[in-house]
């Protein structure tokens, strides 16, 4: 898989920072969670508009915590998808220090696609398998 072709910059807040001084280990999964809405708007498979549009829901992630981020630290994640089954996407994730391209946590979200309306999981769209192919080099089923 070549590299990350969409990154997302994270601004820091002092929110973000637990006792120990550095981030919090939840606050990972709340960045990758808003590099991955931006990374679906950038593609153009969401108009940033309705949640219950969106027809996506999480099935599984796992962050790989490498190195401590600090409160000085810029941080940015970088997203793409990996592959795409019949009903569910592969979202990889790298937050790095974006001052010196240290990587400082790795993952990956198993999103399927699902229509909040109906309460059911439904195919990845052609038109999303298209878009995705296209933007990341990813070969849809």
């Amino acid at each position: 898989m070549p590299s990350f072709r969409f990154f997302q910059p994270i601004q820091l807040r002092y929110s973000d920072i637990d006792a120990q001084g550095h981030v919090n280990n939840a606050r990972y999964i709340t960045f990758t969670e808003y590099a991955r809405f931006r990374y679906l708007k950038e593609v153009g498979l969401w108009d940033g508009r309705s949640f219950m549009d969106l027809d996506l829901i999480v099935a599984d992630t796992h962050i790989s915590y490498l190195a401590p981020i600090k409160l000085s630290q810029h941080i940015r994640v970088g997203t793409r998808v990996s592959k795409i089954g019949t009903k569910s996407m592969l979202f990889e994730f790298q937050i790095e220090d974006e001052d010196n391209g240290k990587i400082m946590a790795t993952g990956e979200t198993v999103m399927v696609c699902y229509d909040y309306h109906t309460e059911t999981t439904k195919r990845v769209m052609d038109e999303w398998r298209n878009k995705i192919s296209l933007y990341d080099g990813v070969i849809p089923k």
